[in-house]
């Protein structure tokens, strides 16, 4: 049987699609986004990562691996824990990075196991994967939660470290299809929080066949940073970081006036 490497399950989560869900989140992901807030979730390969236990006043050290070999059964069986909570919210599982296509054999026979048993099932999704994959994805996912972060393709080579042809290739795809997409849209200061972006964004989603109604701004935050400290890693972002509340709003004004519904955070 296919394993792959899981690097948490999140229970109960209301930001990764309808209703409440289990969220797996599975390692290795094609871009190098400097903004990343889950930097556990890039490596192949299973990291220790240090930390500390306190028990009555002191700290003992404790050394914690992300990431975990499983197979898709062993996945299945644990988010099914949760059914429950699933039928009487209308949630489901939702698949997370990482990048959930980068382990696409593994990732496709767990969502094809949950949509056997009727589970409603989405993925968090860069898009960045082949035509071939996104075909195979279309017919076992529900819902996408699909990252536009830059819609210039040097911008997007610069900051991600890829081009964005793909992405949208892929979107214009789901899109045709008549899949549920759902677009989220990473909210950087100084890099994508600007006019012209949002407008090409919103030029590029009324082009579609079948145009997402949704849009979901997703202000950075550094809840990331301490994670890149315990990886012993560089943080790429600078420590104060962030945007104002006023410029969400005016950037959720200006897709509103296209006519998306948008929502501001997951």
């Amino acid at each position: 049987m296919i394993k792959g490497l899981v690097f948490d399950i999140r229970r109960f989560s209301v930001h990764d699609g309808p209703g409440i869900r289990t969220t797996v989140f599975l390692k290795g992901c094609p871009l190098d986004c400097s903004w990343c807030h889950n930097p556990e979730g890039r490596s192949t390969s299973p990291e220790k990562i240090p930390g500390k236990l306190v028990f009555e006043g002191k700290e003992y050290a404790r050394e914690e691996i992300a990431g975990t070999m499983m197979d898709a059964e062993e996945v299945v069986q644990e988010v099914l824990k949760d059914r429950i909570f699933y039928e009487t919210s209308g949630g489901g599982v939702t698949l997370s990075g990482g990048e959930p296509t980068f382990q696409a054999v593994f990732s496709l026979d767990i969502l094809s196991r949950l949509k056997r048993t009727g589970i409603f099932t989405a993925i968090d999704t860069c898009g960045y994967t082949d035509h071939e994959n996104m075909i195979k994805f279309a017919d076992v996912t529900d819902l996408f939660l699909y990252d536009i972060k830059l819609m210039d393709e040097q911008a997007h080579i610069r900051h991600t470290g890829i081009s964005n042809g793909t992405i949208l290739s892929n979107l214009k795809f789901l899109t045709d299809s008549g899949k549920h997409v759902m677009i989220r849209y990473p909210v950087i200061p100084g890099i994508n929080d600007n006019v012209g972006n949002l407008t090409s964004l919103s030029s590029f989603l009324l082009s579609l066949k079948n145009p997402p109604q949704e849009i979901h701004l997703l202000p950075y935050h550094a809840l990331g940073a301490s994670k890149y400290a315990r990886l012993g890693r560089k943080n790429p972002m600078p420590e104060q970081f962030g945007i104002s509340q006023e410029k969400l709003m005016s950037m959720s004004e200006q897709l509103q006036q296209k006519g998306f519904k948008v929502r501001v955070g997951g």
